[in-house]
C-alpha cells in the first residue's frame, strides 16, 4: 500500500468510543482521496462539493472524498478501457497469480480494512471479518478455476468432419460495478475480482457511505501487481454518477435497491449491454413442526440480526408450525435478549450500530406503524442512544398483519415477524407471498422433506437447517435472486462467464458449406437430406 508504516508495527485499531482508528492518518486519507482525481482525468476533476459522510458510531465526519461528475466518469471509463487491452493479452495464469497475492495480503493485513468497515459504517468487527473471509473464498476460487471457467470448449460443426468449431470466452471490455454501503469490501471487491480475472478493465461507483474501504481495496490489489489504471473509483451523487457509469461501460453490475436496478436495467437496455443485479428481499424462513426448536432459534437470530439486519438476504418474517410456535417464539426472544449492542471495535459485542439516521428513521417507523395498528413487540422495539446515536434494540413483533407497511416492505434493520401456520402448503404459499425472491430457510429434522419443500419456494437460494450463510458462502455455487430480487448471478461459474462475451469460432475444411462447382443446388440439397436421415439414425447428436 501507499505507506511507508510497516503493517507489522501499525497503531492498535479504533478506540471503544467509534472515533477514527488511530493509523488512519490525514495524509492517508489524502493519498487514497488523490486516486479518485487521477483515476477519472489529468486534470483537476469537474467536482460538486466533496462527499462527507458520518462515522455512525458518533455522528463525526469520517473523510471528505472528492465527488465526480459524467465527465469525470467517462474519462475514467475511456482509461480503464485503454488499460484493458493490454490486460486481455495477459494470460489467466498471471491473473491468477495477483489475486492470490492480494488474497495473502488482505489477510495479512485485514485489522486495518476491519477498522475501516466498522468506522464506516458501525457494524460489529465479527460482522465486519465475514467480510474479509468471503472475499479471501472469491479469490482463492476465481483465482484458482478462472482458467477452467474460461477455457475455450470445441463443439461439433454442421458438417462433421470438414467443420471445426470452437467456442471460447472473450472479455467484454469496461465492467461497472455500483456497491452499497452495508458489505462495502465484500461487495465492493468481490464483484471485480472476477471482473478483473476475466480479462476486464473496472470502474467502480464508491458508496459515499463506505468510500475509504474501496479505496483501501484498491491499493491493496496494485501492491499486490494489478496494472496501474485497470481499476478505477469514482465517487459522488448516486443518481449522476451511477446513470454516467452505466453510459460509459460495457457491463454494468448493480447491487441495491430494486426501484434504483429497475433504473439501471432500463438505462443499460437503451445500450444494449447486459446487467447483472441483486436487488432487495423480504426473505423468509420456516420452522417446520419437527424442527430444533433451540437451533432454529439460534440461526433465526443470527440469520435475522447479522450486520444489524442491514443484510439483503436477512430474514424478515418467519413462519412457525403451530404445534412449535410457543416454544419457538420464547427462545427466540430469549436468545434475542441476550445479545450485546457495543460500538467497540473488538470482538466483545453481537450487533453494531444502523448506518445512518436515514435507516434508523426508517425502521422506527416500521415498527412504530406495526405497533400502532395492533402488533406486539415481543422484545426490542427502542432506540439505545445510550450506546450510541443510531443503535436499535433487535426486535421481535408477533401480530402483524397485512395492512401494516412491515408486512410486506423490506425494513432493511433488525427487525423480524414472527407468524403461525398449520400445514407445509401453507407455509410454502406464506414464503411464497410478494414478488421478491432472494433467499429463504427452512428448519427441520427430515431434510429430504425440506429439500423438497425448498423446490417449491421462489427464491434464488434456499438454506436448510441455516439462516441465510450456506447457500451464500458456498462460493462455487451461483446467488442471486428471482422475481424482483434480481437479474444474473455471483459466484460459481455464472459469476465470472457474466463478464465475458461467448465467441464462436469456426474453421471450414476442404470445401466450404453449400452446392460444390458444377453440382445444382437441388443435388446438393437431395444429398444432403440423405446425410440428415443418416445422422439420425447413428443417433448423432
Amino acid at each position: 500500500m501507499d505507506t511507508d508504516q510497516d503493517p507489522a508495527e501499525a497503531p492498535p485499531s479504533g478506540t471503544a468510543t467509534g472515533s477514527r482508528p488511530p493509523w488512519v492518518t490525514d495524509e492517508l486519507i489524502s493519498q487514497w482521496c488523490a486516486w479518485v482525481h487521477r483515476d477519472t482525468t489529468r486534470r483537476e476533476p469537474r467536482t460538486a462539493e466533496p462527499i462527507a459522510a458520518l462515522a455512525p458510531f458518533d455522528l463525526s465526519p469520517v473523510a471528505p472524498v472528492p465527488s465526480c461528475g459524467p465527465e469525470d466518469v467517462e474519462s475514467a471509463a475511456a482509461m480503464a478501457a485503454a488499460a484493458q487491452r493490454q490486460w486481455a493479452r495477459t494470460p489467466v495464469a498471471r491473473r491468477g497469480e495477483i489475486v492470490l497475492a492480494f488474497h495473502d495480503l488482505l489477510l495479512d493485513r485485514q485489522h486495518q480494512v476491519l477498522d475501516l468497515i466498522q468506522w464506516e459504517t458501525g457494524k460489529a468487527r465479527y460482522h465486519a471479518w465475514q467480510e474479509v473471509a468471503q472475499v479471501a473464498a472469491i479469490a482463492r476460487h476465481y483465482a484458482r478455476r478462472a482458467g477452467r471457467y474460461l477455457a475455450a470448449r470445441r463443439v461439433r460443426g454442421m458438417v462433421p468432419g470438414l467443420t471445426k468449431v470452437v467456442q471460447r470466452r472473450v472479455p467484454r471490455g469496461v465492467v461497472g460495478v455500483v456497491s452499497p454501503w452495508n458489505y462495502p469490501l465484500y461487495l465492493g471487491v468481490g464483484d471485480v475480482l472476477p471482473a478483473l480475472l476475466a480479462g476486464n478493465g473496472v470502474v467502480s461507483k464508491a458508496d459515499p457511505q463506505a468510500a475509504l474501504t474501496l479505496l483501501w481495496t484498491r491499493a491493496l490489489l496494485h501492491e499486490a501487481g494489478l496494472p496501474a489504471g485497470l481499476w478505477r473509483i469514482v465517487a459522488g451523487d448516486a443518481a449522476v454518477v451511477g446513470a454516467a457509469l452505466v453510459d460509459a461501460v460495457d457491463f454494468a453490475c448493480f447491487t441495491g435497491s430494486t426501484a434504483t436496478g429497475r433504473t439501471v436495467a432500463e438505462r443499460a437496455a437503451r445500450r444494449l449491454i447486459g446487467v447483472s443485479l441483486e436487488l432487495g428481499g423480504k426473505n423468509p424462513l420456516i420452522v417446520r413442526e419437527d424442527a430444533d426448536v433451540a437451533a432454529a432459534a439460534v440461526g433465526t437470530a443470527v440469520a435475522t440480526f447479522a450486520n444489524t439486519g442491514q443484510m439483503c438476504i436477512h430474514i424478515e418474517r418467519v413462519y412457525a408450525h403451530e404445534k412449535v410456535y410457543d416454544a419457538f417464539r420464547d427462545e427466540l426472544v430469549r436468545v434475542t435478549e441476550s445479545l450485546r449492542l457495543s460500538r467497540s471495535y473488538d470482538y466483545t459485542c453481537d450487533l453494531g450500530s444502523l448506518v445512518s439516521p436515514a435507516r434508523l428513521t426508517a425502521v422506527e417507523a416500521h415498527v412504530g406503524d406495526a405497533v400502532a395498528k395492533g402488533a406486539e413487540v415481543l422484545t426490542g422495539g427502542r432506540a439505545r442512544p445510550d450506546i450510541g446515536p443510531l443503535f436499535y434494540e433487535p426486535t421481535v413483533l408477533d401480530g402483524v398483519t397485512p395492512e401494516m407497511d412491515v408486512y410486506a416492505q423490506e425494513t432493511f434493520g433488525p427487525v423480524v415477524s414472527l407468524y403461525r401456520y398449520a400445514t407445509d402448503d401453507e407455509a410454502l404459499s406464506l414464503a411464497n407471498q410478494g414478488t421478491y425472491g432472494l433467499s429463504a430457510s427452512i428448519w427441520s429434522r427430515n431434510t429430504r422433506e425440506a429439500v423438497r419443500m425448498a423446490g417449491l419456494i421462489r427464491s434464488g437460494s434456499v438454506n436448510i437447517n441455516d439462516g441465510a450463510a450456506a447457500a451464500a458462502g458456498s462460493i462455487e455455487a451461483e446467488m442471486g435472486g428471482m422475481g424482483d430480487s434480481g437479474l444474473g448471478r455471483r459466484h460459481g461459474a455464472d459469476g465470472i462467464r457474466k463478464y465475458t462475451e461467448p465467441q464462436t469460432v469456426a474453421v471450414q475444411r476442404l470445401v466450404p458449406l453449400g452446392p460444390p462447382p458444377g453440382q445444382s443446388a437441388e443435388g446438393f440439397v437431395r444429398r444432403t437430406n440423405g446425410q440428415l436421415a443418416l445422422l439420425r439414425r447413428l443417433r448423432v447428436r
